[in-house]
């Protein structure tokens, strides 16, 4: 490694102990605090697979044990969707952005420093068979490994992204012009950017407001929530931080900034009244509006708002414990009302002894969603999520009750190959077990409907270092008419085509992934 390289690692570990100043608790509810104890326990109507699919063996989201074994898994399942083409590369971190024709692959720590593009890649995919790779963003918090912070404001072309070298990082933050999607210009050499001029954050998550006027960064290890204001982009600053919770995660605005919807990584939804910060006040409060939490499921992701028939709702993703995806009315922020959940068959409380059997030896993680779009705010008609081991899945969700599956593609598994260094398999496949599903098997052992002989049975003994037998599918699927654009831990980027026979791009389309 040169010494160069070695002086922007010292930069970026000396950035990450960085801790904030100045945080203060959130203003806690005055009411509006709610568990939710059932867990669900039914599934998306699966899809109907037509002419050209290759459907999964399994359940609905599965990759058995015997697919993982044989090598069938490295041949994908595909259902209403085709590959059009992709990029190739060392992997495809874990939340990606896209911008007019152009995707930036999410940069993942400590391969974020080796080979021959460290950081940021820039893909330019104007021919969507053959996406090229334009630049590489090299600023220290790109080659620190961006999470889940990598976001695009469209309205004002601008790109941001923080430094988590490993779930929490501190300190670094750069923002970049997308006039020329394929060639992003820093505009923040000095406060974010200079190591010597770090901000006072605590970085995993983060995403804009709707306006784009502040980009909001959250921390998992502790919980503190910065404002960060960028009315000018090139001198980002702290306008409020607090700590809503103990550890929070990813986020979603109402349309107005108003609200914001915090996902809780105990299993929950935090709503915080942040039109003080919307309004510039000097001195803002952020009040907390309401708190619910729920035993299915836990890492809540994000939350998606959009409105059916003017009224705001929420998709709430859960990244653990198998509480997929679920629906809630908030039309009265301070009591959200649970609508429905969205899960596989894998995902089941019945299923969970199948689950542990097909992805023990794989990963941390098993078959939890992860991050989704709407097709569109208002009205949506189709939601695309990124379901880890289960894939690209596509739910036709025009009435939010009556939710079912319309397509899937879960990629090639790159089984007996080597992870690349930018796809977290390097790292989560080392555990080789799905400890991110342990709440799920705990529930299912006190319902009793886990079988021993059933979770030991596809149980591969000679993985449990781990393996690349199915891929993750973390990143939020871009819509763009029937494409979706997609980004995978081993497959790095694809586009994919949706079949029309099953969906037909409203003609508002927008992607919308609630920051």
């Amino acid at each position: 490694m040169g010494t160069s390289r070695v002086r922007r690692v010292a930069a970026v570990l000396a950035g990450a102990i960085l801790l904030p100043v100045g945080v203060v608790a959130a203003q806690p509810p005055t009411s509006g605090v709610r568990h939710i104890g059932t867990v669900a326990d039914v599934a998306a109507a699966p899809a109907e697979c037509g002419p050209g699919s290759a459907p999964e063996t399994g359940m609905q989201g599965e990759v058995p044990a015997a697919d993982r074994s044989s090598g069938r898994s490295a041949a994908g399942y595909r259902c209403n969707i085709s590959r059009v083409g992709g990029f190739d590369g060392p992997g495809g971190g874990i939340v990606s952005a896209a911008f007019e024709h152009c995707v930036y692959v999410g940069s993942f720590f400590p391969g974020s420093l080796t080979g021959p593009s460290p950081g940021v890649q820039v893909l330019d995919v104007s021919d969507p068979a053959n996406p090229a790779p334009t630049a590489t963003l090299t600023e220290p918090a790109m080659l620190a490994g961006t999470w889940e912070s990598l976001k695009v404001h469209e309205g004002r072309k601008l790109l941001v992204g923080a430094g988590v070298p490993l779930l929490t990082g501190a300190g670094l933050l750069s923002v970049y012009d997308l006039t020329d999607c394929a060639h992003p210009r820093l505009l923040n050499p000095g406060p974010g950017t200079a190591v010597d001029q770090p901000l006072p954050i605590i970085a995993h998550e983060g995403g804009f407001s709707p306006d784009g006027r502040t980009y909001w960064s959250s921390g998992t290890a502790p919980g503190v929530l910065s404002a960060i204001d960028l009315t000018d982009p090139a001198q980002p600053r702290i306008i409020w931080q607090g700590l809503p919770g103990l550890s929070v995660h990813g986020i979603g605005f109402s349309p107005d900034g108003d609200r914001l919807y915090l996902a809780n990584n105990f299993g929950g939804l935090t709503v915080l009244d942040t039109s003080a910060v919307q309004r510039r006040d000097p001195d803002p409060r952020v009040p907390t509006l309401s708190a619910t939490s729920w035993t299915d499921g836990f890492a809540s992701q994000h939350a998606v708002p959009v409105t059916y028939g003017g009224v705001p709702h929420l998709f709430v993703v859960d990244e653990a414990g198998s509480g997929g995806v679920k629906i809630f009315d908030v039309a009265d922020p301070a009591q959200p009302r649970q609508l429905n959940s969205i899960k596989l068959e894998i995902n089941l409380q019945s299923n969970q002894d199948t689950a542990l059997a097909s992805s023990f030896g794989g990963s941390l993680f098993a078959y939890d969603a992860h991050y989704c779009t709407a097709d569109r705010p208002r009205d949506p008609t189709a939601l695309a999520c990124g379901w880890l081991a289960s894939g690209i899945r596509v739910f036709d969700i025009r009435d939010p009750g009556a939710v079912r599956e319309i397509a899937y593609y879960n990629p090639p598994a790159r089984t007996g190959q080597p992870a690349g260094a930018n796809s977290p398999q390097s790292l989560f496949s080392i555990a080789g077990v799905p400890l991110l599903n342990a709440g799920a098997l705990t529930q299912a052992l006190a319902a009793g409907v886990f079988d021993p002989a059933q979770a030991l049975g596809g149980v591969r003994g000679d993985r449990l270092t781990g393996d690349q037998s199915a891929d993750l599918c973390f990143s939020p699927p871009t819509w763009r008419g029937n494409q979706l654009w997609v980004t995978c831990s081993d497959n790095t980027f694809q586009t994919l085509r949706l079949d029309p026979a099953v969906y037909t791009p409203p003609p508002d389309q927008q992607t919308t992934v609630g920051s």
